[in-house]
Parts: C-alpha cells; structure tokens; sequence
C-alpha cells in the first residue's frame, strides 16, 4: 500500500518529493515527518472538495456529445432539448447544496 500523495501534498505544503518506501522529503532533500492525522484530516478536505465538484464530471459523461445535441435542436427545439436532454441529466446529477 503506497502513500496518499495528494493528502501529503495537501497537509505539507513544504513537501515536494514522495517516495512510498523512503518517505516525504522537502525542496533541500531533508525527510519530512508524516503524521497520520494530518494526512487524514486532508484526505477528509480533498474528498469534499471533490465532492462539490463531482456532478460536472458527471454531467459532462451523460451529455450526448455536442453534433447530437445540435441536430436535436435543429430538428425539435431549444424546449424540448432541454426538457429531454438537458433536464434528465441535470436531475439524475444534481448540483450540490
């Protein structure tokens, strides 16, 4: 099991190496002492933040890609692309509170 980079990353701003067997190292090479609850409170962070920004990923994969998006318009209207389209996805990836 190696290392969370990101939650050390996050915690240690003063780290700029991770090796997952010798540990976090500084900008001059000296070791960085790790503590675990650090790197779990940051991990808790790195988690929420992504939390709050995860329905635009998800959003993005449900979209039908934009020439499909384009020729339904074309062919049935702004209204109903957003009632058939843009509203199910939106609804299934809500936007967090």
């Amino acid at each position: 099991m190696g290392l969370d980079h990101d939650a050390i990353y996050k915690a240690y701003t003063n780290v700029v190496t991770i090796d997952d067997t010798a540990g976090a190292f500084d900008k001059d090479g000296n070791s960085v002492t790790l503590e675990q609850s650090k790197i779990d409170a940051a991990r808790v962070t790195l988690n929420a933040e992504y939390a709050a920004i995860k329905y635009k990923y998800d959003r993005k994969k449900a979209y039908p890609d934009w020439g499909t998006q384009l020729d339904y318009i074309y062919h049935n209207g702004i209204d109903k692309w957003k009632t058939d389209i843009v509203d199910p996805v939106k609804a299934k990836y809500p936007k967090p509170s």
